[in-house]
């Protein structure tokens, strides 16, 4: 399985949105300061996440979460 997922950090609220294979460990990898990006804003918890079939579905998903159509859907669901 593949996934898309959000993470929000619990220093400065703003998110994060991503895809991987193995979930628990790319968060994992996140809250122990692994990833350049979020490491700067630890700890980050996992609020929302998709599951696929392959990696370009996931993958689209997280382009589509990072779109503004796809703001204006995660706000009209309540999940950011």
């Amino acid at each position: 399985m593949f996934y898309s997922y959000i993470l929000k950090s619990q220093k400065d609220n703003s998110y994060y949105y991503g895809s991987c294979q193995n979930l628990l460990k790319r968060v994992d990898i996140h809250n122990k300061g692994k990833s350049r990006y979020t490491k700067s804003k630890r700890p980050w918890i996992l609020i929302y996440f998709e599951e696929f079939n392959s990696r370009s579905e996931a993958y689209r998903r997280e382009l589509f979460f990072k779109s503004i159509d796809g703001y204006k859907w995660l706000k009209a669901n309540n999940i950011i």
